[in-house]
């Protein structure tokens, strides 16, 4: 062996020994560490930053100090923490209760109120309906009449849209899963199998289906979107493991509307059959699929600072000097971001501020990362994260360009988070046609909490009319679904 050959043998494996020491550094911070991405800078708030020598040598000056005396009413009570009071709206059941001893003749001077919070567990109960039939005579024909029954979710199933709401309520928001609930009816004396409550629920999520439908269209036609993806395990009958799903997630951040579409992969076909007439800004993560929206027509790629942020934060153990200037600057984009949101700038000052501040800190960071690039080793943390944020530094400029983009798209991410949380409990979808059940579920309750709106409340109420409501009114039905939505989507679409 050679002295080039033996060279480039020492070489592979520094960096060997660097990949697994970083992998290490992973794997103990995700047991040990925090989870927080927050970045508070070694130096004192008070202090010059240190720029790499661009900063000035700054002499700190003793402050002048005098001597202030007052005089103020001295109190022997200390204050206690108050309780936070029992909410106005919630049943009072009234119990009075008198002295042991005879008051008859007494005259009351008053009462002390002792307010108890309690609770009473959740019961099953049967709806009876009760209809006479009767006969009318008609010629020599007689006619049966008979109270027509209420509209019902699912025809010739026992369970009525309160109790259809809150099995899946318990399970896509509750992180329930579906066996654990039929324990709990066993408690109250009702076996009701496993097997029938998830037909129930794979029932309504096809009733559901339409309403998707006309959701997914709605945020279709938004010009913002933001999209993300994450796995879900699926049973397949003729595979003894699992297979690895995806939900694609796709945001609207204008109207807060939130689409889950389930794919059996994370290859390019999800996303190219769902935005296949997109046009607007589509903001990503660095997911290679995304890239060639970059160059559609009438489609502007923007990337995400949280993520760009999250290399810098991995590469803290591997290269903390460089790391920490890097998140310096982007703190510095978010702390602009805060301002603008607390004193509630328009779109103009928005616009105005992000060109005078933003744009000339990412500009500087450019420069930044090209002139440290071939300082770093490429397959080091420090190396991937130059790599990453320099390779997308012109898609992580554009949020400058408008008032209604944003930095990141943490408002997919935080969507996301309850499947993470669900997938923790129920383990994995029954099937893909559950998945594509679950998808249904997961964007109409992660709309109903973008809009503030009750799910159990609003679920209930539209399995009770859906079944009745005109089709081409279907919208209707739709979480947070206000009259004037129609003329917004004519001008999104003009837009």
């Amino acid at each position: 062996m050679n002295r080039e050959q033996l060279l480039e043998v020492v070489k592979e494996q520094y960096h060997e020994k660097e990949r697994l020491q970083a992998e290490l550094a992973q794997l103990k911070k995700m047991v040990f560490g925090s989870k927080s991405e927050r970045f508070i800078p070694e130096v004192a708030p008070e202090q010059t930053s240190l720029d790499f020598g661009e900063a000035l040598e700054v002499k700190k000056e003793e402050p002048a100090k005098e001597t202030i005396t007052y005089e103020r009413e001295k109190n022997n009570n200390k204050q206690k923490p108050s309780r936070q009071p029992i909410p106005a709206h919630l049943e009072r059941v009234v119990h009075e209760i008198k002295p042991e001893e005879d008051v008859t003749g007494l005259v009351k001077i008053g009462e002390e109120i002792t307010e108890e919070l309690e609770y009473t567990p959740a019961r099953l109960y049967v709806n009876k309906y009760v209809r006479g039939k009767y006969v009318k005579p008609e010629g020599e024909k007689t006619k049966v009449l008979i109270g027509k029954l209420p509209e019902r979710p699912l025809p010739k199933c026992i369970a009525g849209p309160q109790l259809l709401a809150a099995l899946i309520i318990a399970k896509f928001i509750d992180h329930l899963p579906l066996y654990r609930q039929s324990q709990m009816f066993k408690r109250q004396g009702v076996d009701i199998a496993d097997a029938t409550i998830g037909g129930w629920v794979n029932a309504t999520g096809r009733l559901l289906k339409v309403l998707y439908e006309a959701h997914k269209k709605k945020v279709l036609l938004s010009i913002y979107l933001m999209a993300d993806e994450t796995p879900i395990p699926v049973l397949e009958s003729d595979n003894p493991g699992t297979h690895k799903g995806y939900y694609w997630a796709y945001y609207d951040p204008a109207s807060k509307l939130v689409l889950f579409d389930y794919r059996p992969g994370r290859g390019k076909e999800g996303p190219k059959q769902i935005l296949k007439n997109f046009k607007g800004h589509l903001q990503t993560d660095g997911y290679a699929v995304y890239d060639e929206y970059g160059t559609r027509v009438g489609i502007t790629l923007m990337h995400c600072w949280a993520h760009a942020r999250r290399k810098f934060v991995d590469a803290q153990d591997n290269d903390r000097e460089r790391a920490d200037y890097v998140l310096a600057k982007i703190q510095k984009l978010y702390a602009l971001e805060r301002e603008l949101k607390q004193t509630n700038a328009d779109e103009k000052q928005i616009v105005a501020m992000r060109k005078e501040k933003a744009a000339p800190v990412i500009a500087a960071l450019k420069q930044w990362l090209i002139t440290k690039k071939p300082e770093v080793m490429p397959k080091s943390l420090i190396g991937k994260a130059i790599d990453y944020t320099l390779s997308r530094i012109d898609a992580l400029t554009v949020y400058t360009t408008a008032a209604y983009l944003q930095i990141d798209n943490n408002p997919i991410e935080n969507s996301i988070r309850p499947i993470a949380i669900g997938r923790k409990n129920y383990l994995f979808a029954g099937s893909h046609q559950a998945a594509e059940n679950a998808a249904i579920f997961y964007s109409l309750f992660a709309t109903c909490k973008a809009q503030g709106v009750n799910p159990h409340t609003w679920l209930a109420e539209t399995l009770q009319k859906i079944a009745t409501h005109p089709i081409n009114r279907i919208e209707e039905l739709l979480p947070g679904w206000k009259p004037e939505s129609t003329e917004q989507e004519k001008n999104k679409v003009e837009a």
